[in-house]
Formats: structure tokens, sequence, C-alpha cells
């Protein structure tokens, strides 16, 4: 499955979305939501999508700013514009940044069926850093070569959880290719990397907010998270409870360790 970053200020829009893209497609799904383009260039630093679906008009920083920004580090990431403006001169700035599509809103179900279409063939048509093959796909390997492989993966996701732990990153220390390792992790862990990158930066986070008296946003930092308020809803989601609540019940002894 494809997971895209979400960048939109408005909650009722991010909430369409959310409904809407699981109805037209299994194959995509939100993996993060920003609400303005510096908020989505954090979470970039910490996590790879496979696209990025962005609103034009936005505070902080607005769609068009942000492509170029992506542009400068991720040239091959897909991207599909959102506006309000049918305007000429925001589809030319768009396209000229190489967008897969340009949406205007309301959105109709078609034009987004077939702008995920798009972004589907781009990724396809890339070197397959961010796609997973089939799992048929994947060659054959001695067992214990490949548990010595991911072993070696996991123990520096352990040890750098803040670390750069992009697919590509990885893939490199192993020398193998991004959608091999990608889905060799799987093959051999019964879990996807991503998960297991949440998990070790959740446990850093626990660990620091149980032992120490740093601030959250510093316990964010040292767990990978360059936004807090990503930081704040990932843990949320993950634990049932704020960082600081976990940190109050922990002090308190009523927190399961």
């Amino acid at each position: 499955m494809y997971k895209v970053l979400l960048v939109e200020d408005e909650e009722v829009i991010r909430q369409g979305f959310r409904h809407w893209i699981p109805q037209v497609t299994s194959e995509f799904a939100i993996g993060w939501e920003a609400s303005h383009g510096k908020e989505a260039l954090a979470i970039l630093k910490t996590d790879m999508p496979d696209a990025v679906i962005t609103d034009i008009r936005m505070r902080e920083m607005d769609g068009l700013a942000l492509c170029a920004k992506i542009r400068e580090r991720y040239p091959d990431l897909p991207i599909v514009i959102v506006s309000g403006h049918s305007d000429f001169a925001y589809a030319h700035g768009a396209l000229r940044l190489g967008v897969a599509d340009y949406l205007i809103k309301p959105i109709r179900r078609t034009a987004l069926i077939q702008a995920l279409e798009r972004v589907k063939a781009l990724i396809r048509k890339t070197s397959g850093v961010r796609e997973e093959p089939p799992a048929g796909d994947v060659p054959e390997r001695p067992p214990a070569e490949s548990h010595q492989l991911i072993r070696k993966v996991k123990a520096h996701i352990q040890a750098h959880p803040d670390g750069d732990l992009r697919l590509q990153t990885l893939a490199d220390i192993v020398h193998l290719n991004p959608a091999y390792l990608s889905q060799l992790f799987k093959a051999v862990t019964q879990s996807n990397l991503s998960d297991y990158i949440t998990e070790a930066r959740l446990e850093r986070a626990k660990h620091l907010l149980a032992t120490t008296g740093l601030k959250v946003f510093d316990v964010a930092r040292l767990s990978g998270y360059q936004s807090p308020k990503h930081f704040m809803l990932v843990f949320k989601q993950a634990t049932g409870v704020t960082p600081s609540d976990y940190r109050a019940r922990q002090a308190a002894g009523t927190e399961p360790g």
C-alpha cells in the first residue's frame, strides 16, 4: 500500500480525504497529515511518504513553495496539488514544478481516481525506491544471510531512532535495493519496516519521558520527530495518552512499562 502525506490547513478537507481515498482505492492510505508546508517539511525529515497531496493556499508556507522545497530534496516524489482556485497562474506554477496532477475543489471522484492512478504510474516508473514488489518477486536468499541483514538494519534503527531512517538510507547500509529491503524485512519479521521504525522511536520517547525531565519538544526531537505536533499525535494514537500524561502516570507508578 502507498502512503500519502496530506498537507491541508482545513480540518474538514483532511477529513474528506480520509473518507474519500479508502472509497476509491485500496492501494493508497493517508499516512501523515500536516496543516501547512513547514510542518510537512518537518515530517519529511524523518518519514518518507510515497506521494504528497497538498493544498495551494495555506498559512506559514503555501503549496507551491512546499512543492519547490520538495523538488530540491526529493525530485522524484509524486505531488498532487489541490486548490479552490482555477486561476491559470496557479496551474502553470504547479505544472512547472512537475506535479502529477492539479485538482480543483470541489474534487470529483473520477478526478481523484485519475490523479492517484497517475501517482501510481510515476512511482512504478522510477527506480522502485518507494514501491514494494509482490512477495513472489523477492529473490531467494539463504535464511541465515537474510536474518543477518535484517538484524543489522534493526540494530541501526535501535541505535539511531533520531537519525535518518529513510528506506534509501537503510538500504545503503546493507547494500540492497530499497524495494527489496522493504519486502525482505516484512518476510523475515512479519511486520512493516515503517512500523518497526515507529515502534523504536516511541520506545525511545517513553524512556526519555520516564527517566528525564526534558521538555516534550526535546523528547520529540531526540526520538526522531522534528514536528512536536506530529510526535504528540503519533504518541497518543499508539498509547492512548499524551506524552505529558504518560510521564505523569509513570511517575505515579500507574502506567505499565
